[in-house]
């Protein structure tokens, strides 16, 4: 008796050949102290930067938050600030009022910069303005189930996608009405045993 034939399973794909020009290999350039992508041919180095987020605390004539509900991941379903992924060719403040307009098509007037966060652990660098809306009107973009703007007491503080939503929310707090401010930072990690 022949023995039984092995169990159907399909093909893998087939796996892409590796790149042979270009930035290729994994070494520690001359003169640097990390290992970066480099040409083996002609010594081009692919610099891997962080990415930049830009947003705004945004604010009504009396005092409401703009908060988008995100429609995307990480974190769908989660409130947040207009944010995101900065663009090539714009200001950081052009960054800012172009996520406002595409999360809640909302159109803004940037006062100060607010706060400057470093997220390492992710690679990014936020920086958060202070916003006043320029027209009440405000919709979901693309990337937003819904928007609101909220008193202070009604924030869904247990709902917010990221903790630099909250930290930008409390410096809009403690700079409400100054001018002149210095940016907010991360703020310092918890003491053990406090």
């Amino acid at each position: 008796m022949p023995p039984p034939s092995p169990p159907h399973t399909p093909p893998r794909p087939p796996v892409p050949p590796a790149p042979t020009t270009g930035p290729r290999l994994r070494t520690a350039p001359q003169g640097e102290d990390r290992e970066r992508l480099v040409c083996p041919d002609c010594n081009y180095i692919a610099y891997e930067n962080p990415k930049i987020v830009v947003g705004a605390v945004v604010t009504d004539a009396t005092g409401r938050f703009l908060l988008c509900r995100r429609a995307i991941e990480p974190r769908r379903g989660f409130w947040t600030l207009p944010a995101g992924y900065m663009e090539l060719g714009e200001t950081t403040e052009q960054g800012a009022a172009r996520e406002a307009w595409e999360e809640a098509t909302a159109r803004i007037a940037i006062d100060a910069l607010l706060a400057v966060y470093n997220i390492p652990r992710i690679s990014q660098v936020q920086m958060i303005y202070r916003a006043s809306l320029s027209d009440p009107a405000i919709a979901p973009g693309t990337e937003s189930l819904e928007v609101g703007m909220f008193a202070w007491g009604d924030i869904p503080w247990d709902e917010l996608a990221f903790p630099s939503v909250s930290w930008a929310l409390h410096e809009w707090r403690d700079r409400a009405g100054l001018t002149g401010f210095a940016p907010g930072t991360n703020p310092p990690p918890p003491v053990e045993g406090l």
